[in-house]
């Protein structure tokens, strides 16, 4: 009869702890920059010159087209070699932001693309400027449009922290490892692991669609 021993494994809280707060961690400062990526990308392919488009679109491809953890390596293994050695953690937090950069470029996009031509109209016709018109009247109700798909990408993101692991930066994926390497409880490890991550993703999804209306759209109404 297979006995389970998850008390093994729960004894080993304090790298469970660490390897949590490592993944949110990263994951709280991955979302505002790349946030703050898509927008700018999202402008770009919106707004910007033939040069610029076509520029902000190779970065969205070459992101989109490739695994996140050839990204990660390219980063870490692969940046060295131009002169830049980065920490196992910036190394993860450059790679996640530049990937949720891109796919929020595309996100963001869409929205912007399905607001209404005489949003856009009405705007210059009150003389504002192009910055002001994408800032204060396009952007915002296209963030309300796309958030649900954007919370998405973000759990996605989230969850991309088990790669990091690989790397060694000291994330969830990389403490259940550790404590299956000392005690040899596979499961109970992957088990408490997989436990874990499913909460955290069910909490960030609810408190990103709950705060994203009422904090960021200036609306207590859901998208």
């Amino acid at each position: 009869m297979i006995e389970f021993d998850f008390g093994a494994v729960l004894a080993e809280w304090p790298l469970l702890l660490r390897g949590l707060a490592w993944t949110v961690g990263l994951t709280v400062i991955a979302v505002p920059l790349g946030l703050l990526i898509a927008t700018l990308g999202a402008w770009a392919r919106a707004c910007g010159s033939t040069a610029l488009r076509r520029g902000v679109g190779v970065y969205v491809e070459l992101l989109r087209n490739t695994p996140f953890i050839v990204q990660l390596f390219f980063v870490f293994f692969g940046l060295p070699a131009l002169g830049v050695k980065l920490s196992p953690e910036a190394a993860s937090l450059i790679a996640m932001t530049l990937n949720l950069g891109a796919y929020g470029t595309e996100i963001l996009r869409a929205g912007i693309q399905a607001a209404p031509k005489g949003q856009w109209e009405a705007a210059q016709s009150l003389a504002l400027g192009p910055t002001q018109v994408f800032t204060r009247v396009i952007l915002p109700p296209a963030f309300k449009r796309v958030w649900p798909a954007m919370t998405s990408q973000i759990v996605i993101v989230m969850l991309g922290t088990a790669v990091c692991g690989q790397i060694s930066t000291e994330e969830l994926s990389y403490a259940a490892n550790l404590i299956h390497s000392r005690n040899f409880r596979a499961f109970e490890a992957t088990f408490v692991a997989l436990a874990i991550y499913l909460a955290l993703s069910l909490i960030t999804r609810r408190l990103l669609l709950w705060a994203g209306p009422k904090w960021f759209f200036g609306s207590g109404r859901r998208p």
